[in-house]
């Protein structure tokens, strides 16, 4: 995606440009946090108390998975079922991210934070997707 079309997704409140903005942000914060798990999963996994190995793990099936939703931010018309296993993988990794907290994690205090943190933000990622499919669909009824 260049700089022009997200300069454009940016500028627009209709429906169909809203859904692939918030396509377009989601695939960034995703990809950006993939690629820092992959660089610096070392030091990462250091400052949040989480196996480096984990982080690698993570960075590879982010990178994939900040592709994707890409993908769907650059289509004209996101497809729907697309645009709801997005919203559903959103939830879904957030749930998991909070019940590996309660679980099985040990972070350190900043792992912790992370954790909480990022997991409101890909829900976050998760309703205003859904919000914007909705609308979308309302509009073409």
């Amino acid at each position: 995606m260049s700089a022009t079309p997200l300069t454009t997704l940016a500028r627009t409140s209709a429906p169909q440009s809203v859904l692939r903005r918030f396509l377009a942000l989601d695939a960034v914060v995703t990809g950006t946090n993939a690629l820092a798990y992959l660089a610096f999963s070392g030091p990462l996994g250091r400052f949040l108390g989480v196996d480096a190995a984990l982080l690698l793990a993570l960075g590879a099936f982010l990178t994939a998975y900040a592709a994707g939703v890409g993908l769907l931010a650059s289509r004209r018309q996101p497809p729907a079922l697309g645009v709801r296993a997005v919203v559903e993988a959103n939830l879904a990794w957030a749930a998991v991210s909070l019940v590996a907290l309660g679980l099985w994690l040990t972070p350190s205090t900043a792992g912790a934070v992370w954790t909480v943190l990022q997991a409101l933000v890909v829900a976050g990622f998760g309703a205003l997707q859904h919000t914007a499919l909705k609308a979308r669909q309302g509009m073409s009824e």
